[in-house]
C-alpha cells in the first residue's frame, strides 16, 4: 500500500492592504521578489546555455523559496486588488508593467530549458538507436531480404535521471 501523501502546511494569506503605506510596502515586496527571482533565473539560463547543468541544478532550492514568496505576495496582491484599483491605480499600473517584463524573461528561461531538454533527449535516443543497431544480428531471408529483428534482440536502454 502507498503511504498517505504528506500535506504541506498552508501559509496564512496575508490580509488585504488598507492604506497607502501598506500598498507601497506590498508593491515594493513584489518587485523585490520578482527582481530576485529574475536574477536567479538569468543565472540559471546562463549556466544551462553554457552546459553547466549540475551547477544550474543547485539553484533549485533557492528558486523554490523565491517562488513561494512570489506566490504568497501575489495572493496578498489579489486580495488587495480592489483597494489598489481605487486608491493607487498608478502603483497597480507600475506593477503590471514590471510583471510583463518578468513574464517575458521567464519565457526566455523556459525556451532555454526546453531546448536543453530536447537536445539531451535527442542524444539519449541516438545512443539507444546505435545500441539497438549493434545488438541486432544481420540476417537475411531466403529471398535475400534483410530479416526484421525479433523482440528478443532488442534490449532497452536504462537511464538514470539524476545527474
Amino acid at each position: 500500500m502507498n503511504a498517505p501523501a504528506q500535506r504541506q502546511p498552508t501559509q496564512a494569506i496575508a490580509p488585504a492592504v488598507t492604506n497607502a503605506a501598506e500598498a507601497r510596502k506590498l508593491a515594493q515586496g513584489l518587485m523585490d521578489v520578482m527582481s530576485a527571482l529574475l536574477s536567479l533565473i538569468e543565472r540559471e539560463t546562463e549556466l544551462v546555455r553554457a552546459g553547466k547543468l549540475r551547477e544550474a541544478m543547485t539553484l533549485g532550492a533557492q528558486k523554490s523559496e523565491l517562488s513561494k514568496r512570489y506566490v504568497a505576495t501575489l495572493a496578498q496582491l489579489k486580495a488587495s486588488h480592489k483597494f489598489l484599483q481605487a486608491q493607487a491605480p498608478e502603483l497597480l499600473a507600475t506593477l503590471h508593467r514590471h510583471h510583463d517584463v518578468f513574464r517575458s524573461m521567464l519565457q526566455v528561461n523556459l525556451q532555454v530549458l526546453a531546448t536543453a531538454h530536447a537536445v539531451s533527449e535527442s542524444i539519449v535516443r541516438g545512443v539507444n538507436a546505435e545500441m539497438q543497431r549493434r545488438n541486432i544480428p544481420n540476417t537475411y531471408t531466403a529471398a535475400g531480404q534483410r530479416a526484421a529483428p525479433s523482440p528478443r534482440h532488442l534490449t532497452p536502454l536504462s537511464v538514470s535521471r539524476s545527474l
